[in-house]
């Protein structure tokens, strides 16, 4: 059943916002790729723009080559022959064509009928799920693996979990998350995800921890990690790790920006005129902390992020079954601005290690969390080489 296929690794929807930073990504990393080659194609609907796309990339990373060594394709979601072409093509498709839940699935289908590993950066919970659901035995039987959810969300805080439960020394029992974003001096934009919290309204605590006022955290990690640990769990026996998520806000002026805010949201959204305004000019009711267009390049330098883990559980020769935990564990997951910096550079390395570390993949293809599919394999040092960075506090 083995097709020649031309690429390791075609980006879909290479156009978009993400799609050019992924493409810079991949340019950058080409001597990771198998024996130091990584063969590699851009795809979308519109040739001219991907054209750009390459050009933008070549001027980026002073590499002109780029310019004539890069193949586009042509594919359209909404034409399945199209994608079944260009899938035919790629050992891996990354498909960055956002939002999942309106594009994603054609992609995925095209990818399992076709014998194409595919992975996305969703960070939609209900997306990721569905995929899960309904194509999970055909992925299983084509030796397929379909990994959702791998850049920002959820990698940092699936593979945290996985690393602070791989440093502790005995068994790791429940673990709780807490992330903060820094805008650094040009300003920038806050998470999806961290918007969402706010405006489906979590509960409103004090972080010792942080300093500063916190909530759960609405993005997918509390989803995906879970998925990773009943995987584990069922799968592999690993005994499976209780997980909490929580996002700091921030101090008291903070609070009172998302707040107001989340109730000019409520307002609007009852009405269609003001959920048209509400998508047209996200940044005007967010105080600018929430912009379609995503920063700019300088604000991206100044932005990081930063998640501390908590872990606790009962130490070596402690008996699990008896009393309370009697160990604890603090780690670290930094890196550089979530959307745009990190984000590729995480689903770049989810490629790469598939495309190295096949043998360390799970038995089977199908439908999988980052943290289940690359457990036993060394993305975590791939991803501190390029950094993101995991240590223990």
């Amino acid at each position: 059943m083995h097709i020649y296929r031309p690429y390791h690794i075609i980006i879909f929807g290479a156009s978009g916002f993400t799609g050019q930073f992924v493409v810079e990504e991949v340019a950058r990393t080409a001597s990771e790729g198998p024996k130091g080659n990584l063969k590699w194609a851009v795809a979308g609907r519109n040739r001219t723009k991907l054209e750009k796309v390459v050009e933008q990339a070549a001027e980026a990373l002073s590499k002109p080559e780029l310019k004539s060594e890069v193949d586009i394709l042509v594919a359209d979601v909404s034409d399945p022959d199209s994608l079944a072409v260009m899938c035919k093509q790629a050992v891996i498709v990354l498909s960055c064509v956002g939002p999942y839940r309106f594009f994603g699935e054609p992609v995925v289908q095209s990818c399992v009928e076709n014998g194409t590993h595919c992975i996305d950066i969703s960070g939609e919970p209900q997306f990721l799920e569905r995929m899960q659901l309904n194509y999970h035995d055909q992925a299983a039987e084509k030796g397929v693996y379909i990994v959702g959810s791998c850049g920002f969300d959820s990698i940092p805080a699936d593979m945290g979990v996985i690393y602070t439960r791989d440093q502790f020394k005995g068994t790791l029992t429940a673990i709780e998350s807490f992330l903060t974003v820094s805008a650094g001096t040009e300003g920038g934009c806050i998470h999806d995800g961290t918007w969402q919290s706010a405006i489906y309204g979590g509960t409103l605590f004090y972080s010792n921890e942080l300093q500063q006022y916190a909530i759960p955290f609405m993005g997918s990690d509390p989803s995906v990690v879970k998925r990773t640990q009943r995987y584990l769990n069922e799968e592999l026996t690993e005994s499976p790790v209780q997980y909490g998520a929580y996002v700091g806000v921030g101090g008291i002026s903070n609070i009172f920006k998302l707040v107001f805010a989340g109730l000019m949201f409520f307002f609007l959204v009852k009405f269609s005129f003001g959920r048209n305004l509400l998508i047209k000019f996200p940044e005007f009711f967010s105080f600018g902390f929430f912009s379609k267009e995503g920063p700019t390049r300088k604000q991206m330098e100044g932005s990081s992020f930063r998640f501390i883990f908590h872990g606790e559980g009962y130490t070596e020769g402690s008996d699990p079954s008896e009393g309370k935990p009697n160990g604890k564990i603090r780690t670290l997951v930094k890196g550089p601005e979530a959307g745009y910096v990190a984000t590729p550079i995480a689903m770049v390395q989810a490629a790469l290690t598939m495309l190295n570390e096949s043998d360390s993949l799970p038995k089977t293809g199908g439908v999988y969390t980052p943290g289940a599919t690359f457990a036993k394999t060394t993305i975590v040092d791939r991803l501190n080489k390029h950094g993101i960075q995991f240590s223990v506090l």
